[in-house]
């Protein structure tokens, strides 16, 4: 038992300080991977890596030097060059939101899937966003105040052609119509299709910037359209789509708080589901139940015609 004492009181500082070391190393790599600083991060990397190599192989004591000043300067870049990647890493610290209902999850998960089948049958377009975590506050003022429920029939409404709000974005929260007409932000990446019209860089650009989830229908071909952390997922069927939102909008967020995040790893998803269900007194319902029911809302709209007809 001593030697156990000596060994924690000799080495437990390295042992947290590797510990603290390998956090910092993976929250950053989450934090970097699937964004547009990614390649700059790994970019900015391998060069310092190299020319740090060759000055320590060749003795090149004047390159060492200047490096060893300009390591004082590289906060200063790293703000400058990773501004939107640590912007979003402070609002993602500093929100609010830990649990989503899953009964509200489940509910907006049917109403964006019907939504968008109706108008991809009609051949409207639309632009749906779903806040999260990191709200846009400055997109919801540059549209129209809704604030009501969220219904398919609502919704399929707003974004008919002609009609004063059928131009820009509808923001959700909950199961609520924030807001209709907003103007969101564009992407700035380069190499996109010419094809990716103004709606899908809309949506790119809102993800790019918060961890909203941005549904997409075209006006042109119908196609439906999802957006996630600047990424857009093209050409889904209302089957995908709604496996896309369930595997998206039903987990807890990884990106919430870096708290929930190594909850979850270490302690697993059972104890979070209990958690969830003990919040919204719902007993033994749970998350995955959630998820298989709203996986098939085709199935449900198909029952409840049955039933309006009979």
């Amino acid at each position: 038992m001593e030697l156990i004492l000596d060994f924690i009181a000799a080495y437990w500082k390295p042992v947290f300080e590797i510990a603290l070391l390998a956090a910092f190393f993976y929250y950053t790599f989450l934090l970097f991977r699937g964004t547009r600083g990614a390649a700059v991060l790994t970019g900015f990397v391998i060069v310092l890596l190299g020319i740090v190599g060759v000055t320590q192989i060749f003795q090149l004591d004047v390159i060492n030097w200047i490096l060893s000043h300009f390591l004082a300067f590289l906060a200063i870049a790293v703000l400058v060059i990773f501004q939107p990647e640590l912007r979003r890493a402070l609002a993602e610290v500093g929100s609010r939101q830990f649990f989503w209902s899953p009964k509200q999850r489940g509910q907006m998960i049917d109403v964006l899937v019907e939504t968008a089948r109706s108008l991809s049958q009609k051949r409207c377009g639309g632009l749906m966003a779903v806040e999260r975590e990191i709200g846009f506050r400055g997109v919801i003022e540059t549209g129209v105040l809704i604030g009501a429920k969220a219904t398919p029939e609502l919704l399929t409404t707003i974004f008919f052609p002609n009609t004063p709000l059928h131009d820009g974005g509808v923001v959700l929260r909950g199961d609520e119509i924030v807001a209709a007409a907003c103007v969101f932000p564009l992407t700035q990446r380069k190499g996109l299709s010419a094809s990716t019209g103004m709606r899908h860089r809309a949506a790119m650009g809102l993800t790019e910037e918060t961890d909203a989830v941005v549904v997409v229908v075209s006006e042109e071909t119908g196609e439906i359209s999802v957006a996630h952390r600047g990424h857009l997922v093209q050409g889904l069927d209302v089957d995908g789509l709604s496996a896309f939102l369930t595997t998206t909008l039903t987990t807890v967020s990884r990106r919430s708080t870096w708290l929930a995040d190594l909850t979850r790893r270490i302690f697993g998803n059972t104890m979070i589901r209990e958690t969830v269900a003990k919040e919204n007194g719902s007993g033994g319902q749970t998350d995955e139940f959630e998820s298989h029911d709203s996986s098939h809302p085709r199935e449900r709209s198909d029952k409840h015609h049955e039933e309006a007809k009979s």
